[in-house]
């Protein structure tokens, strides 16, 4: 019976880009140390190198998303709201570059 109760130690992506998100927006005022910062708790809590690495990206996708999903409510021009979406998305994952090493370096740490 005990074997029926154990809890898998494998880490949430989920949760992982979820505090990688929240802890980017709170130390937002450390430029790259405060991304850095957030990639390496949400790696720790992914649980691996290559679920830190999908975790990491995730917040960029999510908010290019959102972004262009209100600027179409506003706009009402799907073009206009891809070509920003998109355009969003490419500056948030190249802002991110430091989240995603913290990610990695988080990733290596949460392997036992």
């Amino acid at each position: 019976m005990a074997n029926d109760l154990q809890v898998r130690d494998e880490g949430s992506i989920f949760w992982g880009s979820f505090w990688m998100l929240v802890l980017s927006v709170l130390l937002f005022w450390l430029p790259g140390l405060g991304s850095l910062i957030a990639g390496v708790v949400g790696g720790k809590i992914a649980g691996g190198v290559g679920r830190a690495f999908i975790a990491s990206i995730i917040p960029s996708i999510a908010l290019g998303a959102i972004l262009g999903f209100l600027i179409k409510a506003l706009t009402g021009v799907a073009w206009v709201a891809w070509l920003a979406g998109f355009g969003i998305f490419a500056v948030a994952v190249g802002g991110a570059a430091a989240m995603v090493l913290g990610a990695l370096i988080g990733g290596l740490l949460a392997v036992k």
